[in-house]
């Protein structure tokens, strides 16, 4: 196994796996390749960052039920899907699956790298991205229901004489519930806070 982002090949086709090892070893990309979907699930960790170049038509399973059970256990690696008898159902199936790309076999070396490079940064922004809102989250929930309240408002832009009002309670309590909400959010200023909020709401 290789450690970061790496792409991983699940072909049934032996040759067309040792093909993509090395293609992909030559543009300096990790890979791990697998002849089954079965094999993948067994031995792979899909969690990792990277993403997934994944033939259809694989020995005794459709690729496209690897995808749907990768899905359903809520694994967000984007994936690539290849087949040598591409149809409009199947493409169809495979991007409302949430498919980044699907190429016809064979696919020109280049252009595999290219959108594999691609998926690669879309994964890892997207990891980036969780890991901010993972972290917003927790400090969230080290708030107090009051706090919470006063963030909430403060983040809408509302100034301590307008909090005080609408949960009638004194500027200077306002005022203490700032300091506080300011340093369990880890921000210097309510602009910090009211972007760091955003982000949770979005995501």
């Amino acid at each position: 196994m290789t450690a970061g982002p790496t792409v991983f090949v699940v072909d049934d086709n032996p040759s067309v796996r040792r093909s993509l090892h090395a293609l992909f070893e030559a543009a300096a990309i990790p890979i791990e390749t697998y002849a089954s979907a079965d094999e993948f699930l067994a031995r792979g960790d899909p969690r990792r960052g990277g993403c997934l170049v994944l033939d259809v038509r694989l020995r005794h399973s459709n690729g496209l039920d690897l995808q749907d059970e990768l899905r359903r256990r809520q694994v967000t690696l984007p994936i690539i899907v290849m087949t040598g008898y591409a149809d409009v159902s199947t493409s169809v199936r495979a991007f409302k699956g949430g498919a980044v790309d699907f190429f016809e076999k064979p696919v020109a070396p280049k252009k595999l790298v290219e959108r594999v490079r691609e998926a690669l940064e879309t994964d890892r922004r997207a990891r980036e991205v969780a890991a901010q809102r993972a972290i917003v989250v927790d400090q969230i929930a080290h708030l107090t229901p009051r706090e919470r309240e006063v963030m909430d408002l403060l983040a809408l832009g509302n100034s301590s004489k307008e909090i005080a009002a609408t949960l009638d309670i004194s500027v200077r309590t306002v005022e203490g519930h700032r300091r506080v909400v300011l340093r369990k959010m880890g921000v210097a200023s309510v602009a910090h806070l009211a972007r760091a909020v955003t982000r949770f709401e979005r995501t």
